[in-house]
C-alpha cells in the first residue's frame, strides 16, 4: 500500500489521489487499509510521504558522500533526469506533492519534516566542504528549492532544461562559495 501511495502522489498529488485510486492501485480491501492506518487514507499518505523521503535522503547522502559539491548535485540532478524521461514526465516528486496538501495538516507536516531533513543532509555535506554551518544550511535550503523547483518546471514543461539549468547556477553559486574557502 505504502509504495502504491508514493507512485501515486509523484504522479497526481495528494489530493487528486482517492482511496479507490490506492486501495485500486495496491490490490488492496478497505478493511485491510483501515486494519493497517486506522486514520485511513491520510495516515497512509503521511507514513509514504515519510518512508519516501528517507529513501530519497539515502540518496541524497550517497550522492554527497566523499563528493564536491557540483560533483554531488550533478548525481542528483543526473538521477532526476532519468525518472523524469523514463516515466515520460508523469512522475514528480512525492514530498513536493505532499508539500502542496493544504487539507491534510499531517501530511504537510511530513513533507516540511522530509524537506528539514534533506536540507540538513545537504548542510551537513557543504560544512564538510569548508562552509560554516550558518551559510551551509541557507545554501542546503536554497539547493532543495532550485531542485525542487525545476523539477515542477521539467514536469510541465515536458524537457529536463530547468534541472541543467539549475545545475549550471548551482555550479556557479558552489564555485562562490567553496571558492572563498581555499
Amino acid at each position: 500500500m505504502i509504495s502504491s501511495a508514493i507512485r501515486l502522489i509523484c504522479e497526481r498529488g495528494v489530493s487528486a489521489t482517492g482511496l479507490a485510486d490506492l486501495l485500486s492501485r495496491s490490490r488492496s480491501s478497505r478493511n485491510s487499509l483501515y486494519q493497517h492506518f486506522p486514520a485511513g487514507k491520510s495516515q497512509l499518505v503521511e507514513i509514504a510521504v515519510r518512508e519516501a523521503g528517507a529513501a530519497m535522503d539515502v540518496d541524497l547522502c550517497a550522492a554527497m558522500d566523499g563528493a564536491t559539491p557540483t560533483q554531488g548535485v550533478g548525481l542528483i540532478v543526473d538521477d532526476w533526469k532519468r525518472r523524469l524521461t523514463t516515466s515520460d514526465y508523469t512522475r514528480g516528486c512525492p514530498v513536493m506533492g505532499a508539500a502542496l496538501a493544504e487539507s491534510e495538516p499531517a501530511v504537510q507536516s511530513a513533507a516540511a519534516d522530509v524537506f528539514g531533513l534533506w536540507r540538513n543532509t545537504f548542510a551537513t555535506a557543504f560544512v564538510a566542504g569548508g562552509l560554516p554551518l550558518d551559510r551551509a544550511g541557507a545554501l542546503a535550503g536554497f539547493v532543495v528549492s532550485a531542485i525542487e523547483g525545476a523539477i515542477v518546471q521539467c514536469r510541465a514543461t515536458k524537457t529536463t532544461t530547468p534541472l541543467d539549468d539549475a545545475r549550471a547556477e548551482l555550479i556557479l553559486l558552489f564555485d562562490n562559495h567553496f571558492q572563498e574557502q581555499r
